[in-house]
């Protein structure tokens, strides 16, 4: 299924729509070609979220965002892996009944609008990539450090996501083998180091709040900053190894005390990483906040225009 007029919508289509899909609230926005938003949308996610009830909210949504239908593509970013056709939602993490959802298919049935799925931390890479911290490079990584660790890998200036569509799970690299347990299997990932339950379980405070008494000069938050950037800087050099990007970018919720573990994280980088495998690395923080999701899932929709043009 899908647009009737895709072979032509290169030429024709104005915008395209990119939906970011969270366990709370569903975010949308119309983008032209050049990424100018012409107009955003949130509305609550149905509880319980349901496949059936969060489709009827994304399709009144993208009726209210773009009433008279002119949309070239829709992108959806969601939270989970998808396949890697970008059709299927395979999981979505904190939305109830989501395994194998074809979504895709589900909105081009109601829409007749091409759709495309990708995991949100993807999308977030996508935004950062056309609009943020990533657009002057052709290869980076992002790195989302939030309640879990995200990734996104850009080469040459597309997505990677392998050959199932799962790759750029970055947080779940292999940091101490010994390591505290992973949800994913694995022991001592790079998410037990740097996520928001890995500051807590070390801590018993908030990155927020050890972002404010580094503020204010105290020496434990500042040590434990130093450490941070410290495991963090180990977990990217074997990303480094593996990609050589330009750039690394540094998202989510943590990134907002990036002033105070940078200079160790890139210390760290420096000490591990060979200089012909790091020539001219940037480490930068992500500008694009809440909104790289729907930015990136409305770069993936272009994508999609570009590649059925």
């Amino acid at each position: 299924m899908g647009n009737p007029n895709a072979a032509d919508c290169q030429h024709s289509c104005q915008h395209v729509i990119g939906v970011d899909l969270g366990g709370s609230a569903i975010k949308l926005g119309r983008f032209g070609a050049d990424g100018t938003c012409l107009q955003t949308l949130t509305v609550p996610t149905p509880q319980p979220a349901y496949p059936e009830l969060v489709l009827a909210a994304m399709v009144d949504a993208i009726a209210q965002i773009d009433p008279l239908g002119q949309s070239g593509a829709i992108g959806v970013g969601t939270p989970g892996p998808t396949d890697a056709e970008g059709r299927i939602a395979r999981v979505a993490i904190n939305l109830e009944g989501w395994h194998d959802i074809p979504l895709a298919d589900w909105l081009e049935s109601k829409l007749s609008i091409q759709t495309t799925l990708a995991n949100d931390a993807n999308c977030a890479g996508l935004g950062e990539f056309w609009l943020g911290s990533g657009r002057y490079f052709r290869n980076l990584i992002l790195l989302t450090l939030g309640t879990g660790v995200g990734g996104a890998v850009i080469l040459d200036g597309k997505l990677f996501t392998g050959h199932h569509g799962t790759a750029g799970e970055l947080g779940l690299v292999t940091l101490n083998m010994d390591g505290p347990e992973c949800n994913s299997g694995n022991r001592g990932s790079l998410e037990q180091y740097a996520s928001i339950q890995a500051i807590r379980r070390r801590t018993g405070l908030e990155p927020d709040e050890l972002g404010r008494r580094a503020k204010a000069g105290d020496a434990e938050a500042i040590a434990f900053w130093q450490d941070y950037g410290c495991h963090l800087g180990a977990g990217l050099a074997s990303l480094i190894y593996v990609l050589t990007p330009e750039a690394v970018i540094i998202g989510g919720g943590i990134s907002a005390s990036a002033e105070y573990f940078f200079p160790a994280t890139l210390a760290e980088v420096e000490r591990r990483v060979l200089p012909s495998s790091r020539t001219g690395l940037q480490l930068l923080s992500a500008q694009l906040g809440n909104k790289a999701g729907i930015v990136g899932a409305a770069k993936l929709a272009w994508q999609k225009v570009l590649a059925t043009g």
